[in-house]
């Protein structure tokens, strides 16, 4: 993922002659469930640069997992599509791709708004489901709290990573906070 991020940040900021974070926060894995929260999750990703207003339409990235789902490339593909169209519930990629198409439809017609539960969550689907990854975490989740969304069921990270403030500028250290080496010299000498 690091890879992959790296390379498509550094490829957008040559495009664009920009510089800077293109991604707003480090890589994190969150556990979808397979069933529609894997469904919602991949219309979710497929929206990311329309949220972000540079592109209408997921199918105008042709970096994007949109673009591979609906045009599979012949070799050095991505995405497993006969697998995952398997774990959305469908028999066929052909019938997978067609519902792919309505759901992304369907979400361009709606509200193309950032949701927390996909961004920044451990685990998303039913209350089965994120109990069970919540006990494999064992002590890592133990102080995790499993919230109900609407008919979803969400094991969330602190809030606090994802609340840091993306502004592009860097505070200043203060000299509060700050020793200088004569200093520290000074006193674990004495």
């Amino acid at each position: 993922m690091q890879l992959i991020a790296g390379r498509t940040g550094q490829e957008y900021n040559q495009r664009k002659a920009r510089h800077g974070a293109f991604w707003e926060d480090r890589y994190h894995a969150t556990a979808i469930e397979a069933d529609e929260h894997l469904q919602r999750c991949l219309v979710y990703i497929d929206l990311n640069m329309v949220r972000a207003r540079v592109v209408s339409h997921p199918s105008n990235w042709a970096h994007s997992g949109y673009w591979e789902i609906q045009n599979p490339p012949k070799r050095y593909a991505i995405i497993d599509l006969p697998e995952l169209s398997s774990l959305c519930g469908f028999n066929g990629v052909t019938d997978f791709q067609q519902a792919h198409r309505q759901w992304v439809t369907a979400a361009l017609s709606e509200s193309v708004v950032r949701e927390g539960n996909w961004s920044e969550a451990i685990a998303v689907g039913n209350f089965n489901f994120v109990e069970k990854v919540k006990s494999e975490l064992g002590s890592k989740a133990a102080h995790r709290e499993v919230t109900q969304l609407e008919c979803t069921y969400v094991l969330r990270e602190d809030g606090e990573a994802y609340g840091r403030n993306f502004g592009g500028k860097n505070e200043p250290l203060s000299l509060e906070n700050t020793r200088f080496w004569n200093e520290f010299s000074r006193t674990t000498a004495t």
